[in-house]
């Protein structure tokens, strides 16, 4: 295993790749890769489309065979029958890994596609080449330059690996989490999986130190013990995210379409992912969520919420959402309310436990309030974990100085020293406690996206909403309770 581990590497962090049949006029792969930082070749017979491959820069050859350097990784763009005479040549230069985004093989349940599958992995394991796909996006390496699709950011670096049967949301997981504060270190689109399988690049995350959070959408498994086996030794070292595609009838129908893949009873998938300890998610939403609250928050195992609000209905609504997954809203300690009745509004404010702190942390000194707030809950036995609304999101577009000093972010009533998040982040660095943070869309939906963007920078997990918030926490939570019981 750690054999295959190696030669996976080399792909992920290739000095050298080509591209074989990419066309014009948009030339999607070698333009994905134009932020490679080591050496691109074009590989294309077609006359007609080698003066715009040159154009940019990218010497072309017309055979694999004949580019003068070693390949780390190759890319196919050729029509399915060319396919095998291809494979064989990059089996014939001894490629790392070779990953085609060719389709029209076994997922269309033609003959001519099951065979021209066939015809693939013969190859390929009579030479022991490595293949992803067929029918899939590749490798996304952002260090390096590697992408699936031009929208997904190269150069910033994260802790998150992706694994994904569709092309799409190894995409849309990378791009949106970007936007979302959850960076990837390398990723994988799989497609059909006919000679690497799910649980190869299981291996090869839990074994890499820039992963520490491994994420997945997954359609179906052809080695179901592999898979499980190699599920159950991830989760013993760091959290898997798993997003299953087909958990209906109907869905399983279009999983067969789409990778051709194998139906797993949903009862049977969900009990054996269980207990592996993996987390479950029903969404791209969700599946980032879930990596967000790996990533930021500290790691904590209770149930226990502090929730504070900024105004009694948000109180009402945010103990519903986290009771609701799961999670308890205790009482304080005697001790912590004598504290709290040394400064804490109660006039159109509360705090029992949900906290409604508009009143307090607005009257002026609002940031020592608050600290003064985050310190009593953190020090109390009963709470393990904190969960904040930001005020940011409060007034829409009050003026400065208005009844809570509020505003969205970038606009009027936004206050450029982010005095609340560096209260936040004050309290996440000294705390042994997760913190959790809530910025909801408003009328002004760029402020408080730019909200949430200010507090990931600063370290601090955002979300959308107080439900999101809790089903993170809760999935996260429940993660680190299953760690502990190994231990």
């Amino acid at each position: 295993m750690a054999e295959l581990v190696d030669r996976l590497e080399r792909a992920l962090n290739p000095r050298t790749v080509a591209v074989v049949g990419d066309k014009g006029p948009g030339y999607m792969w070698l333009r994905n890769y134009r932020d490679f930082t080591g050496k691109l070749y074009s590989v294309q017979i077609d006359p007609t489309q080698i003066p715009g491959i040159e154009a940019m820069g990218v010497p072309n050859y017309t055979s694999l065979l004949d580019i003068p350097d070693e390949i780390d990784y190759v890319l196919l763009n050729v029509p399915r029958r060319a396919a095998p005479r291809v494979i064989a040549d990059a089996a014939a230069k001894k490629v790392g890994v070779a990953a085609l985004f060719t389709s029209g093989f076994a997922e269309t349940d033609e003959e001519e596609g099951i065979h021209l599958q066939d015809e693939l992995t013969r190859i390929a394991r009579e030479n022991d080449l490595l293949i992803i796909g067929p029918n899939c996006m590749g490798l996304y390496s952002p260090a390096v330059g590697i992408r699936q699709s031009g929208d997904q950011p190269t150069g910033k670096t994260g802790p998150t690996g992706i694994i994904s049967q569709s092309g799409t949301h190894a995409i849309g997981l990378a791009s949106l989490g970007a936007a979302n504060g959850v960076y990837v270190s390398r990723s994988v689109s799989m497609g059909n999986a006919i000679i690497l399988d799910a649980a190869d690049y299981l291996e090869y995350f839990t074994r890499d130190p820039d992963t520490r959070v491994i994420a997945m959408y997954i359609e179906g498994v052809k080695r179901g013990h592999r898979f499980f086996e190699a599920l159950r030794r991830a989760t013993a070292v760091k959290p898997v995210v798993i997003w299953k595609g087909g958990q209906t009838e109907a869905g399983q129908r279009a999983t067969h379409s789409h990778t051709a893949s194998l139906a797993t009873p949903s009862v049977i998938w969900d009990t054996v992912v269980r207990q592996c300890g993996a987390t479950p998610a029903d969404s791209v939403d969700e599946t980032i969520d879930a990596c967000k609250a790996f990533i930021y928050p500290k790691p904590g195992t209770g149930r226990r919420m502090a929730l504070l609000a900024m105004t009694g209905g948000q109180s009402v609504v945010i103990t519903d959402a986290f009771a609701k997954a799961g999670l308890e809203v205790p009482t304080l300690t005697d001790a912590s309310y004598a504290q709290l009745a040394e400064f804490f509004n109660i006039i159109g404010g509360s705090y029992r436990n949900p906290f409604d702190m508009a009143g307090t942390i607005g009257r002026g000194g609002e940031q020592d309030n608050l600290r003064r707030l985050l310190d009593i809950v953190e020090a109390d036995p009963n709470i393990d974990a904190v969960a904040v609304e930001s005020r940011m999101m409060m007034g829409g577009r009050m003026p400065q100085g208005g009844p809570r000093g509020a505003g969205a972010a970038g606009g009027p009533g936004f206050d450029p020293s982010n005095r609340m998040i560096t209260a936040l982040k004050e309290f996440q660095e000294r705390s042994s406690k997760p913190l959790v943070a809530i910025v909801h869309p408003g009328a002004d939906e760029g402020g408080s996206a730019a909200a949430r963007k200010a507090a990931l920078e600063a370290g601090i997990a955002a979300f959308h909403s107080f439900e999101r918030a809790a089903r993170a926490y809760a999935k996260a939570a429940a993660y680190w309770r299953f760690r502990a019981d190994l231990d």
